[in-house]
């Protein structure tokens, strides 16, 4: 699976299958069996940037792209194939404290509960300032 490292080194853009302008991770700061961590600086011209904060839908993209970047990183980095599309199969008691706002930063995690064929269930957390901002559990389907 992925190896217990820091991904400074790799190009978010190179495992995840979204373009711009709809990326929502600036980079992969860890990745292992269980945990993925991500971070994200939010841009003002961002397209889920509204009145200088990062909108519910862009929060909830964030988490499933650390999904996506999980898959990605294992299919075309371990695995040497391709990276696929992933879909959310379904967000489970989303819980949303707070907006962040331009030109701040959040570290989202997930911690994978279970995976099941192509299938994966997390327990995702958003941090913005060391400070909980969102949490839910996503069930994540490959393509």
């Amino acid at each position: 699976m992925c190896n217990l490292k820091i991904m400074i080194d790799i190009d978010i853009k190179t495992i995840l299958p979204q373009k711009e302008p709809f990326v929502m991770i600036s980079s992969l700061l860890h990745c292992d069996k269980i945990l993925t961590i991500t971070e994200f600086e939010i841009r003002e011209n961002h397209i889920f940037v509204l009145d200088g904060v990062l909108t519910e839908p862009g929060i909830i993209e964030n988490i499933a792209q650390t999904c996506a970047a999980r898959m990605g990183y294992v299919n075309s980095v371990i695995n040497k194939g391709n990276v696929k599309l992933g879909f959310i199969g379904s967000v489970k008691n989303l819980v949303i404290k707070g907006l962040p706002h331009t030109g701040s930063r959040i570290t989202t995690s997930i911690e994978v509960k279970n995976e099941v064929f192509n299938m994966l269930l997390v327990k995702a957390v958003v941090k913005s300032n060391n400070i909980e901002i969102a949490n839910c559990e996503m069930k994540i389907s490959e393509q």
